[in-house]
């Protein structure tokens, strides 16, 4: 199964060198469930011919936001629409997650009560699934056709289901603890504020549930379900 990456944005340098870019994150979750992966850089006017040149699609995060002006933006919704319309499974991570629910009609903005930051854990459908998270920006009004999978005091829609179309999460199941502690280092100084940061770096020794997200997503890629 040919799954399509929509590389919206690139880890910081100074993680790169040692665990690749945001897509090589997304390959190593899902190994393992007999996916062959292909990366547009989107964030870099790379787009795809098609929205049904591959079997499934998937939008990484970003330091950007869905809202502001970047061109690769307005093309991205369209390739998010199209593929919607064509009903091949899509699935969207952090800035995945929010401009497919600006494309398909919701609302994203840079929330009011600040970041979310490390690990966060979730009410997944009567579950609590903890994973870690890395945003100021939501979704603060869902689409039609959007349904809430999971939510907790500070995100009220952390994770959509859009029927059998498309599948999206706030946080990152594709960042380990190491990763987050590099993102401490590298993005949070001068963003986030250093309390958030100390309390992040305390909980990375927690486990956290990307396993079973990666679960979650390949389901939805091969059956169109999320359990």
């Amino acid at each position: 199964m040919k799954i399509g990456i929509l590389q919206a944005g690139h880890a910081p340098d100074e993680l790169r060198a040692d665990r690749g870019d945001f897509n090589a994150l997304f390959e190593t979750l899902l190994a393992g469930h007999g996916f062959d992966f292909t990366t547009w850089d989107v964030v870099d006017m790379s787009f795809p011919a098609s929205a049904t040149l591959c079997d499934g699609w998937l939008i990484t995060g970003s330091k950007h936001g869905a809202y502001e002006d970047h061109p690769f933006i307005a093309p991205l919704e369209n390739m998010i629409r199209d593929i919607y319309a064509a009903k091949v499974p899509l699935v969207g991570i952090c800035f995945g997650h929010q401009i497919i629910a600006q494309a398909l009609g919701g609302k994203v903005e840079k929330f009011a009560q600040g970041w979310a930051v490390g690990r966060q854990s979730y009410d997944w459908q009567g579950e609590t699934v903890a994973l870690n998270a890395w945003h100021q920006d939501q979704v603060v009004s869902r689409p039609a056709g959007a349904t809430v999978m999971a939510s907790n005091r500070f995100c009220e829609n952390a994770a959509l289901i859009y029927e059998d179309r498309a599948f999206t999460v706030q946080p990152h199941p594709e960042f380990d603890a190491d990763f987050v502690d590099g993102l401490a280092r590298c993005r949070g100084p001068g963003n986030v504020p250093v309390a958030q940061l100390a309390a992040a770096k305390e909980r990375l020794a927690i486990p956290v549930d990307n396993s079973r997200l990666a679960n979650n997503i390949a389901q939805f890629f091969k059956t169109r379900t999320v359990s």
